[in-house]
């Protein structure tokens, strides 16, 4: 018996070999499978633009992606803050109103109130009814994950409400207002917590501008500056394409961008119709009175334009980029959508500057498909591309206008000029009548933007006239580097 059990083992013991040497082999397989991984993320930003040319972006990007799954993960873990703790007095709901840039602005004060009323924050729905009726998700321009993890020692900010109250909200059985303009955190203490304490949740259904300017304490500032420069990170097909537009722009050298803010949704907003033919101003109107929620509907046009409220247009802003001494061999990338009159409007810049580019130029159809029928997926991607730039010239002092200024100047106070509208039309005017001659006009225009070029500079504040004040998004200055 013994010798038969002892002939078991052993038979038992040479069976299981191949199987342990079979394993064995397995696990160096995985060993080697996963050094490699980390090897080729390591060379990813290196190689990656010309390994994975004509790729879709989240090949190459998604922290997702096979080259990143359990790497990127807890890479970025350790960067996060650590959470903060506190007894919720209820959640707040928000719907996002406007443009990228209008939304993005009151994200980060939505963030402020949320961690001042120690509320528990749903990460915002965008505008999806505004003109532009873009279907993206918050998730399809921001990096969710990042903006909730690298604020959860500010405030704590969930994908979705519970349950129980989002049921009561399809009902209606929530508050859903618009809160008051430019309000104080002292509003949002007096009148928006109580209702968030008694009813478990509050839905904002517009967000644009309702927190003030000026007058708040400075870690309110300091965080809304936090989440406009840290925490709103574009996703990573957006950076990457960004990235591949830059790359594209510096191998030619230098680059300014122009945000020409001359579409047919701007013109027939602002009533602005210079240059236009009869045709299209007629068009713009028709355009205006189409949108009941645009509130003003006659416009003197003229008038308009003589006190500064327009947008350039295409033949001022040439005018004004010459009498500045741009370069015309420098690259002009254009930030915008389609030029409202096309290329009969874009003649006399293209014949000036013929150096003149955007997104679609430089980048092919393929590349630019996933991103093609949203427009403030093209707009991140334009703001991307202007805070990189070396000149930034807005033709309107717009939303994206103001906040690429603002972002610009926490960068360093990158050049910026903004143009002086009301001066410009008025020399522009001169110069085109004859009474105004090109080296009179050129020296005009250079003394009126001196000092308009985003350096250091206190923000202005005008009491009871928020909406005439700068903005805080312009001007961060609380948040800047001084001197």
């Amino acid at each position: 018996m013994g010798l038969k059990s002892g002939y078991d083992k052993l038979k038992a013991s040479r069976l299981s070999r191949p199987r342990v040497k079979l394993w064995m082999s397995r696990v160096a397989t995985v060993l080697i499978l996963g050094w490699c991984a980390v090897q080729l993320s390591a060379m990813a930003d290196f190689w990656g633009p010309r390994l994975f040319k004509g790729w879709p972006s989240w090949i190459i990007a998604s922290p997702h992606s096979f080259l990143a799954i359990g790497l990127s993960v807890q890479v970025e873990e350790k960067s996060f803050p650590p959470k903060k703790t506190y007894n919720s007095n209820g959640y707040l709901l928000v719907s996002c109103n406007g443009g990228l840039n209008q939304m993005r602005s009151a994200i980060c004060d939505m963030v402020a109130i949320a961690r001042s009323l120690n509320v528990t924050l749903v990460v915002p729905e965008l505008d999806k009814t505004s003109f532009w009726q873009d279907s993206s998700d918050f998730q399809d321009i921001f990096d969710v994950d990042h903006f909730i993890n690298s604020l959860r020692d500010e405030v704590i900010i969930v994908k979705k409400l519970p349950s129980r109250l989002k049921k009561r909200f399809k009902l209606g059985l929530v508050p859903s207002m618009s809160p008051i303009r430019w309000s104080n955190i002292s509003y949002y203490h007096d009148k928006i917590l109580p209702l968030i304490k008694e009813n478990g949740v509050v839905h904002f259904n517009r967000t644009n501008y309702r927190l003030a300017n000026n007058g708040l304490r400075p870690e309110i500032q300091n965080l809304r500056c936090k989440v406009n420069y840290g925490c709103l990170k574009f996703t990573p097909q957006i950076e990457e394409l960004g990235k591949r537009l830059i790359k594209f722009l510096h191998q030619k050298g230098p680059y300014l961008v122009l945000h020409l803010r001359y579409e047919m949704d701007m013109l027939a907003f602002s009533g602005c119709t210079q240059g236009c033919t009869q045709k299209e101003a007629d068009e713009l109107t028709k355009m205006r009175y189409a949108y009941p929620w645009w509130k003003e509907k006659e416009i003197d046009s003229d008038q308009k334009r003589q006190n500064g409220l327009c947008p350039l247009t295409p033949e001022e802003t040439t005018l004004v980029l010459r009498a500045l001494e741009i370069d015309r061999n420098m690259q002009i990338y254009i930030a915008a959508g389609d030029i409202f009159g096309g290329s009969r409007r874009l003649s006399s810049l293209m014949s000036f500057f013929p150096n003149m580019v955007n997104k679609k130029t430089l980048l092919r159809p393929d590349e630019l498909r996933y991103f093609q029928n949203h427009s403030s997926q093209m707009a991140a991607l334009d703001y991307f591309v202007s805070l990189k730039s070396d000149v930034f010239i807005p033709t309107y002092d717009g939303n994206m206008d103001r906040v690429v200024e603002g972002h610009r100047r926490y960068l360093g106070f990158k050049r910026t000029i903004i143009p002086d509208r009301k001066n410009i039309v008025s020399l522009v005017d001169q110069y085109n009548n004859g009474t105004l001659y090109w080296d009179e006009f050129a020296s005009e225009i250079k003394a009126a933007h001196r000092n308009r070029i985003g350096t250091a500079a206190v923000r202005t504040v005008i009491p009871d006239r928020p909406k005439e004040e700068d903005f805080f998004y312009s001007n961060p200055h609380e948040c800047l580097p001084q001197g």
